[in-house]
């Protein structure tokens, strides 16, 4: 009886696509997690992140969700006409061996309808969902956009102490 039951167990571990041994979510990982942090009244944020495919096959992110939004999906930056447009994706690809950045003005989470405003510092549980129907849990700080300052500009000419 307790073989049986070992038995029955071990088919049920193994028949679950999120504990299957080498599923997307054992073999992809998160790295530099983070929510940018936005404007009180603002409604949407978006979460950025590296994932990293260390299986030899390609994976696919295609479901996200997290407790402070009511709505999280997959997107993109795509130039159409010279404007660039934010566009949903199905799905968010992670080729074997390789790495999906996730990154301002390029793929991203979208998380939308804002139940609470997060503050710099506190941490956004995210789960993502890939195409196996294994998942992945992590924390995502939320910190302020890094703005860069625009770069000196250096021409020959000398204005007395002053170059352009």
């Amino acid at each position: 009886m307790k073989f049986a039951l070992t038995v029955l167990t071990l088919a049920m571990i193994s028949g679950s696509p999120a504990f299957a041994a080498g599923s997307a979510a054992d073999n992809v990982s998160v790295t530099d997690p983070y929510v940018r942090l936005m404007p009180p009244g603002q409604n949407v944020t978006a979460a950025f992140m590296v994932f990293k495919n260390a299986d030899d096959k390609d994976h696919k992110v295609v479901k996200a969700d997290n407790p402070i939004s009511q709505v999280t999906e997959l997107h993109t930056h795509v130039n159409e006409d010279g404007m660039m447009k934010m566009r949903q994706l199905k799905d968010i690809e992670i080729k074997a061996g390789g790495a999906a950045t996730l990154q301002p003005g390029s793929l991203h989470l979208m998380l939308i309808n804002l139940k609470q405003t997060p503050k710099e510092g506190d941490n956004v549980p995210i789960t993502v969902t890939f195409e196996d129907g294994s998942s992945k849990k992590f924390d995502a700080p939320v910190r302020k956009m890094q703005t860069m300052s625009p770069a000196p500009m250096h021409m020959d000419h000398d204005h007395g102490n002053m170059r352009h």
